[in-house]
């Protein structure tokens, strides 16, 4: 039932409250509530958030402290299942062929594998990591999965290799080229004070 209290106007039928340049007496006439002049009044002119004229913002100015864990977080591309339907049965699925498919772009650490979906044939993937859902479902479907192996990081610091020159003789060959340099060196001299 139509009551005051829920009275509406027709849509469309009444105009935006602000109008713009519709003459001084308008209330928004002549600068259109832009103000005078200035990189705000130029159309397309917008400053992006945290800009201080060319200052050094407050986020450069305030001090680090602590330590972050975010510049070492490693990301993954995710592919679902139901994703990876599109390749015929039997195929090698891995990064090249993902990016080949456009299923994944960009920069990442590695490539995961959710379980979302339903695979419809066996194909042999080859990823960095896989969720539980989908390692089941790959194998009940009849599919391989070989995941791929990064370098080994080393554990222990090797000793580095000692040169020929530092071996068991080497003070000797040391003591033997700096005789042999100062013997250059008197003849040298000598061969001047002649002249």
């Amino acid at each position: 039932m139509i009551r005051l209290h829920n009275l509406r106007p027709r849509p469309g039928s009444r105009h935006r409250v602000k109008r713009l340049g519709i003459g001084e007496s308008s209330g928004h006439g002549k600068t259109s509530g832009k103000g005078h002049k200035g990189q705000k009044a130029r159309s397309g002119g917008s400053i992006r958030l945290g800009f201080e004229g060319g200052q050094m913002p407050l986020i450069r100015r305030l001090p680090k402290r602590g330590f972050n864990n975010a510049a070492f977080h490693k990301s993954y591309a995710i592919v679902n299942l139901n994703d990876l339907n599109r390749f015929d049965a039997g195929t090698d699925v891995n990064e090249q062929s993902l990016r080949a498919a456009k299923l994944i772009r960009g920069n990442f650490f590695g490539v995961k594998v959710l379980g979302d979906g339903e695979l419809k044939h066996a194909l042999n993937i080859e990823v960095d990591k896989i969720s539980t859902s989908a390692r089941e479902k790959i194998e009940k479907a009849g599919g391989k999965i070989m995941m791929r192996e990064r370098t080994a990081v080393r554990t222990q610091a090797e000793p580095p290799e000692t040169p020929a020159d530092e071996s068991e003789d080497a003070p000797k060959l040391k003591k033997a080229k700096k005789t042999a340099a100062k013997k250059a060196v008197a003849k040298k001299s000598a061969s001047k004070k002649k002249r």
